[in-house]
């Protein structure tokens, strides 16, 4: 993506700024410092997960699907779009199957 900088969004996140054309609508420092707040954001969260899954309270995809709610509501610190990034993300690291997340609302 940028010659320049080290870190290089996978091209799942990446696909989130970009037109229907491919072309990138946002900055590339923009898209690469929304993918570490992302990326911090799911390796954050592995432990939160673990500990309600193991408590009982949820299954694996309750658990993912409350993350989801939570990081999709509004005043939140990432996009719609980010949040199904960071809870498709989070069930990799945890190694859980990743739920069927509902799409997006638009905003009015």
């Amino acid at each position: 993506m940028d010659d320049t900088s080290q870190i290089q969004p996978p091209d799942s996140f990446a696909a989130l700024f970009r037109s229907r054309a491919g072309v990138l609508k946002t900055p590339i420092a923009e898209v690469v410092a929304r993918y570490e707040l992302c990326e911090d954001l799911a390796c954050h969260l592995v432990e939160q997960a673990q500990t309600l899954y193991y408590s009982g309270n949820s299954s694996e995809e309750g658990v993912l699907l409350g993350f989801h709610a939570g990081l999709s509501d509004e005043g939140s610190v990432v996009s719609p779009a980010e949040a199904g990034w960071v809870v498709q993300r989070l069930a990799e690291l945890l190694e859980w199957r990743a739920p069927q997340l509902p799409p997006p609302v638009a905003a009015a």
